[in-house]
C-alpha cells in the first residue's frame, strides 16, 4: 500500500515549482558577485528569489538576507542580545535566549517587554498561533510562513526567521527578514555578501528553489488550499475523538495552523506510536525532529503544564496540500485499531 506522508511540519515535500527553478539554476555558471555577464545572470536569480519571498511574506521594503536555514538565521538574529523567550520555542531559539516567559495551559505566551523578547508565530508541535505584541524583537515564523495569510509589515516584529523546506522548498536554505535599517552584526565575515550581513557565495540553486516555493505557497493561500487542509484535519480529529475517549487533543480550542493536530493517549508512548504507524505506512512525529534519528521528549507540552505521562504520549500529525480525505480517514482507521490493541494489552 502506498505510504502516506503526514509530517509536513518537519519538512514538506519539494514543490514541482521549486524543483523546476533549481534545475534551471544549475545551468547558471556564474558567481553572483562577479561583474561579467555570467555573474550578473546568477545575481539576477538571487534577486528574483529575494523579491518572490518578500512578496509572499508581505515584506516589501524589508531586507531579506539568505542563510543556510532558520537555525543559522536564529543565531544571526539572537547572538549577544540576551532576549527573553518561552520554553515552547524551537531549540534553535532557546539556545540563545533566557527562558523566562510564562506559558499558559492554552499554550499562549505573555510578554511584558516586547523589545527584549522573542516569540514564535506558530508552534511546530501543537500548531498554536500566538498574537505577537507590537515592537517584538524577533519572531520565528518558519511554521506559519506559507500556511497562514500573514504579512511581515504588520506583524509588529523587528526581525523574522523563515525556512524554505517548511513550505516546499529545498533543505539547507533559509532567511532572516528584518526592517530596513536594522543594525545586525554578521556572524560569518568575509566578502560582504548579503548586504554585509552574511558573507559567503550565495547558494544560488537553493535560493532559486526557495523563491519559487514561496511564490507557489502564496498562490495556494490565495486559492483556499489551506482551508481545505484544515477541513481534512478536522475530519481526522472528529474520527479519532469518536473512537478513542481517552485521547487528549492539544490546542483544539485555540487558533492553530490549519494542518496540525497534536494529541496524546496517556500510557501509550509517542515514539511507540510513531514506529507502529511507520510500519503501517504513515509518517508522523513525536515531539520535534531535532536531529537525525532522534525523538525528543516534548518540552512544549511540559511548558504548558501537562504531566510527564501525557507529554511522553503525544504525537503530531501535520498535513499538506497533497493530503486527501482518504489519507486522513485511512490513518484514523489504522491508528484506532492500534489504540484498541494498546488498551487491551494495558487492561
Amino acid at each position: 500500500m502506498k505510504r502516506v506522508y503526514l509530517d509536513h511540519n518537519a519538512t514538506a515535500p519539494l514543490r514541482p515549482e521549486a524543483r523546476a527553478a533549481m534545475i534551471q539554476a544549475m545551468d547558471f555558471v556564474g558567481n553572483p558577485s562577479s561583474v561579467h555577464a555570467e555573474g550578473r545572470a546568477a545575481k539576477s536569480l538571487v534577486e528574483k528569489a529575494r523579491a518572490q519571498i518578500a512578496n509572499a511574506f508581505g515584506a516589501d521594503g524589508a531586507d531579506v538576507v539568505f542563510t543556510s536555514g532558520a537555525t543559522e538565521a536564529a543565531a544571526l538574529a539572537l547572538q549577544g542580545r540576551q532576549l527573553q523567550s518561552a520554553a515552547i520555542e524551537h531549540d534553535a531559539v532557546r539556545a540563545w535566549t533566557d527562558e523566562v516567559l510564562p506559558v499558559s495551559t492554552s499554550g499562549i505566551v505573555t510578554i511584558d517587554d516586547p523589545i527584549n523578547s522573542t516569540l514564535q508565530l506558530a508552534n511546530s508541535e501543537t500548531g498554536i498561533v500566538q498574537n505577537l505584541p507590537n515592537g517584538l524583537a524577533v519572531t520565528d515564523a518558519t511554521q506559519a510562513f506559507g500556511k497562514l495569510p500573514i504579512a511581515f509589515n504588520w506583524l509588529g516584529a523587528q526581525i523574522a526567521l523563515i525556512s524554505a523546506h517548511k513550505l516546499g522548498g529545498p533543505k539547507g536554505i533559509g532567511a532572516i527578514v528584518m526592517k530596513r535599517g536594522t543594525d545586525l552584526a554578521p556572524q560569518i565575515k568575509g566578502g560582504g555578501q548579503e548586504m554585509g550581513r552574511r558573507s559567503g557565495t550565495e547558494n544560488v540553486v537553493g535560493i532559486a528553489g526557495f523563491g519559487a516555493a514561496a511564490e507557489a505557497s502564496a498562490r495556494d493561500l490565495a486559492n483556499g488550499v489551506w482551508q481545505r487542509v484544515a477541513e481534512f484535519r478536522n475530519i481526522l480529529e472528529k474520527a479519532l475523538e469518536a473512537g478513542s475517549q481517552a485521547t487528549i487533543f492539544v490546542g483544539k480550542d485555540q487558533d492553530r495552523l490549519p494542518n496540525t493536530s497534536c494529541f496524546a493517549t496517556p500510557g501509550w508512548k509517542g515514539e511507540t506510536q510513531v514506529m507502529q504507524m511507520d510500519l503501517s505506512g504513515f509518517a508522523i512525529s513525536a515531539g520535534s525532529a531535532c536531529s537525525s534519528g532522534k525523538v525528543c521528549a516534548s518540552a512544549v507540552l511540559t511548558a504548558m503544564g501537562f504531566d510527564e505521562g501525557i507529554a511522553a504520549s503525544a504525537i503530531r500529525v501535520s498535513l499538506g496540500p497533497e493530503t486527501t480525505e482518504e489519507n486522513v480517514l485511512r490513518f484514523a482507521e489504522t491508528w484506532l485499531e492500534k489504540e484498541k490493541k494498546h488498551r487491551a494489552r494495558a487492561a
